[in-house]
């Protein structure tokens, strides 16, 4: 006989500990739901009634769809595009800059779906800088050329490494977390960073690659992780729980990430 304790919940909102796993990305995050909570209305353009927790959280949740983005496709590669002399001051230029270099390399790759993603940096003296990550070894000439440098005027240097600064024997995953690690610091930036054009986004992927999720309910936190351990086939590496945190104000909340 099933355990009643492990079966889904009869509805998206029922009472219970809830968590959206990401098998592709190798992790899952989630909280206790005391009732059926009504669902947000987002107004664009109104403020929110606390600013800096909502700066918080939407940096929060910027990151973790970056990370899970960068897992699922094993983007371990972590590189940098830059402008020549003073630089690109125009965020709409530079996607329209970056959008041709992607279709770019992806025709000198063969023309297959490519997965990447990129986040446009400030800098001090020579404007926007653009990092991106990629899931396979490309030869520095073929992004040299895709770029433009030495064609097209003002392209700039161009930089590209595998993530490292990991224990030997680190899986795929590991290093994309770090590739990951890398790029969400500019995406944090861009919370602090009052240039942002309205309407432009904080990075950008190659679409039709986003992990999908699935949905578990338990009654308690410790089958939750019952649960995503049956279907990962293992324990997690690395786990997070709310207890943890003294300062805490949300309901009771885990997350786990699997090698």
């Amino acid at each position: 006989m099933q355990d009643p304790s492990r079966s889904f919940a009869p509805s998206p909102g029922a009472a219970g500990w809830w968590l959206s796993l990401y098998p592709q990305a190798g992790e899952g995050g989630g909280s206790f739901v005391y009732q059926r909570q009504i669902p947000r209305v987002y107004v664009p353009g109104q403020p929110a009634k606390d600013p800096e927790r909502a700066r918080v959280e939407a940096g929060r949740r910027a990151r973790s769809k970056l990370r899970r983005y960068c897992v699922a496709n094993g983007l371990n590669r972590f590189g940098t595009l830059t402008y020549d002399g003073t630089g690109c001051h125009s965020p709409r230029q530079v996607r329209q800059d970056v959008g041709g270099f992607f279709r770019e390399l992806r025709e000198r790759l063969g023309g297959k779906p490519l997965p990447y993603v990129w986040v446009p940096e400030w800098h001090k003296a020579h404007g926007l800088h653009l990092h991106f990550a990629l899931g396979r070894f490309v030869h520095r000439s073929l992004i040299e050329a895709a770029w433009g440098r030495g064609v097209i005027p003002g392209r700039g240097f161009i930089h590209i490494k595998l993530a490292s600064d990991l224990p030997v024997g680190s899986m795929t995953r590991e290093e994309s977390r770090r590739a990951a690690g890398y790029l969400s610091k500019y995406v944090a930036k861009s919370f602090e960073d009052g240039r942002r054009v309205r309407g432009l986004h904080r990075y950008e992927v190659a679409q039709g690659f986003q992990p999908v999720g699935t949905r578990l309910w338990a009654r308690s936190s410790d089958d939750l992780l019952a649960q995503a351990c049956d279907v990962m086939g293992a324990r997690p590496i690395r786990s997070w729980s709310s207890a943890q945190a003294e300062e805490w104000q949300g309901p009771p909340a885990v997350w786990f990430a699997w090698a």
